[in-house]
């Protein structure tokens, strides 16, 4: 059976395969139904309101000829999964990969990610995370440029594609979280509109019109959304979810769209005897969204935190533009490392105002921070995609992986992948083809690349794609190899010392000294000692072992540590006698 949802029609028809037109018929919920002899898994259909052109199904399950093309029907039972063992994996103590699929290998598919599978499982990561799959404008795109949402992209391996790389995971021990983009549409292939109110009359954001979650006919539209979660989880067997942009929701409902979904994923968690995670992103610094229902809060799993990125960012390059304005000092790491927001209720002199919430440190536990050196927006929003030297990334990876906090490593992070992360697309249209280099660069009006727009290369450029691909022969080189040695025993030491994955936050205290640029994170037993300046520091330490230690020449003589510039070391006390 066919149907779609169209409120305000007077009449719609479905067309099968370019050819032929049915009629459908009108139910009184604003839904149109037909069934159609003949039609089955593999028909082209499209659907035609008030007797207009035809569009695809705003829940098309598969875009065989992109966007613009008709749609095909899918059915999910005819999958046969074997994944029937996996158990799900739970967010505390997890590590997370994120990548994108159209660069993680030089083939650009699910296929070829499923053979990179064993160079992460070496790693130790627990999740991946990927970039939004629905189809986008063209061959290749970040993926938040996405339309038919119910849809995978037909150049990663369409829906079959990511099944069997779920599938391939969960045999490999590995969860799969996805990156769903519910705040707005791309502009390319949006047809939304054509069939109801989908979005908002009067509220919008910078990527444009806000999603109607709160006005008209928005009961349909936030089941639109959620029916859409429920599917990845439930027929993709995808473990979770990262929300993008939430603080782009526009929703004044006294039942928040998280709080709704939540519960929702909640139930299906039960139904399906597994774990679900919801992740959010948000510039909020609002610790609700991840306090629990019965506590006033969304209830969701945990939120990206931005600050720790940037405390880490700031004090690893020295960099202070933009956003990074307010970070950077040693005391600001210690108290983001402690409290997991820098701007708590404090002034942002980036926004101009004060910003943010506390956090609970006794009741909110610090797995439920996504904290990152590096991630897809703070290396694709440079100019030229530029990623953090070798040099910092030992220390930088020390401190992060031995927070309190989920720590999500960015593709190709873990040996110091020397490939950019560019912005790119491959619009269609050409009015949003020549112009693409220009919104780009409005986006970033006030963060301080005031030379995006001469420097960045053309998004629209294939070569710009083709520069962002990771080069796997450099895991093999000695530079390389050592820097991914270090990440492999940095998340080992993590994943067997009881200390290292303690997601209390009263329980971590930081000592700094701004001069020296030292830091020293203790973390039950052991100390995590950093060196972040240009000079050696000798620090009164406790005598014990070195675990773990960034540079060979490191040394642990009597109470004194002594720590070249930019070096790490985790210690851990010899025990009274």
């Amino acid at each position: 059976m066919f149907e779609v949802w169209a409120p305000t029609a007077g009449r719609v028809e479905v067309e099968i395969d370019k050819t032929r037109r049915h009629e459908m018929v009108r139910r009184g919920d604003g839904w149109w139904t037909a069934e159609v002899p003949g039609a089955s898994h593999g028909t082209d259909y499209a659907f035609s309101v008030d007797g207009g052109e035809a569009f695809p199904d705003p829940r098309t399950r598969r875009q065989p000829y992109g966007v613009f093309g008709p749609s095909r029907v899918y059915d999910h039972d005819r999958y046969t999964w074997s994944d029937q063992a996996w158990r799900g994996r739970d967010l505390p103590g997890s590590v997370i990969y994120e990548l994108h699929v159209g660069t993680f290998t030089p083939e650009g598919t699910f296929e070829a990610a499923i053979g990179k599978l064993g160079h992460l499982v070496a790693l130790g990561v627990d999740f991946v995370e990927l970039l939004p799959v629905p189809p986008v404008p063209g061959r290749h795109n970040w993926g938040y440029d996405g339309v038919d949402l119910y849809a995978v992209h037909e150049e990663y391996g369409g829906p079959d594609g990511l099944k069997r790389f779920v599938e391939a995971c969960h045999r490999a021990g590995i969860g799969v979280l996805l990156d769903v983009v519910y705040n707005h549409l791309g502009p390319s292939g949006n047809f939304l509109a054509k069939f109801g109110p989908y979005f908002h009359e009067s509220a919008s954001s910078f990527w444009g019109q806000a999603v109607n979650l709160d006005g008209k006919h928005s009961d349909e539209v936030r089941r639109y959304f959620i029916g859409n979660a429920v599917q990845w989880l439930r027929d993709y067997h995808v473990d979770g979810l990262r929300l993008d942009a939430v603080h782009a929701l526009h929703d004044k409902r006294a039942v928040h769209f998280l709080e709704e979904l939540a519960v929702e994923v909640d139930a299906l968690s039960a139904a399906l005897g597994r774990p679900l995670t919801l992740i959010a992103e948000s510039d909020l610094n609002d610790p609700r969204l991840v306090t629990p229902r019965e506590a006033g809060g969304y209830g969701l799993a945990a939120a990206w935190d931005d600050d720790v990125h940037h405390a880490l960012h700031s004090a690893l390059t020295g960099e202070r533009h933009g956003y990074y304005c307010d970070f950077g000092p040693m005391d600001v790491l210690a108290k983001v490392l402690t409290r997991a927001y820098l701007h708590d209720g404090t002034y942002s002199t980036f926004r101009g105002r004060t910003h943010g919430r506390p956090v609970d440190r006794l009741r909110v536990p610090g797995y439920r921070f996504v904290c990152c050196l590096q991630n897809h927006d703070q290396i694709g929003n440079r100019a030229m995609g530029d990623r953090l030297p070798p040099e910092v990334l030992k220390v930088g990876s020390g401190l992060l992986l031995t927070s309190p906090f989920t720590p999500m490593l960015f593709m190709g992070e873990e040996w110091g992948a020397s490939t950019p992360f560019l912005f790119f697309t491959d619009h269609v249209e050409p009015h949003l083809a020549q112009g693409e280099s220009e919104r780009r660069e409005r986006e970033f009006v006030g963060f301080g690349y005031d030379d995006w727009g001469a420097k960045a290369p053309d998004p629209q450029d294939e070569a710009t794609f083709h520069a962002s691909k990771l080069d796997w022969s450099e895991p093999s080189s000695p530079v390389h190899e050592e820097l991914l040695i270090w990440y492999r025993d940095l998340i080992a030491l993590r994943k067997s010392c009881p200390d290292l994955a303690d997601p209390r936050l009263d329980r971590v205290s930081v000592e700094v000294n701004e001069e020296g640029r030292w830091i020293v994170v203790h973390r039950g037993a052991l100390r995590v000692a950093a060196n972040l300046g240009d000079s050696p520091v000798s620090l009164p330490l406790a005598p014990g072992t070195i675990l773990l230690a960034s540079d060979p020449k490191i040394t642990l003589t009597g109470p004194e540590l002594t720590l070249p510039p930019r070096t790490l070391a985790i210690t851990r006390p010899t025990p009274s006698p």
